[in-house]
């Protein structure tokens, strides 16, 4: 007697979820070197402005930290700019 044996195999498919948010991340990278490199006038401006579309692209996404840390450091940065700004306009009038 022969008996044909039924191997069966079962495969389970762990995928993990995406728990990161790139443009979050790079929206707050962006904040914070343009944060400390302002001073430079076209390079700070870019990467301020390029932070601050980041950081509020990212706010639509999951999970939301470095997105809202980005924004933040965003609006910060552009208010040591306008008060520089007025600074230098104020001293050389």
């Amino acid at each position: 007697m022969s008996e044909q044996q039924n191997n069966t195999q079962t495969v389970i498919v762990h995928q993990s979820a995406n728990n990161s948010n790139g443009l979050g991340i790079a929206g707050f990278v962006l904040a914070l070197i343009a944060l400390f490199l302002g001073w430079i006038p076209v390079l700070g401006w870019i990467l301020w402005i390029l932070g601050l579309i980041f950081s509020c692209i990212g706010l639509f996404k999951v999970p939301k930290g470095f997105a809202i840390a980005g924004f933040i450091i965003s609006i910060i940065s552009f208010i040591v700019l306008v008060t520089a700004i007025a600074s230098l306009v104020a001293a050389f009038s």
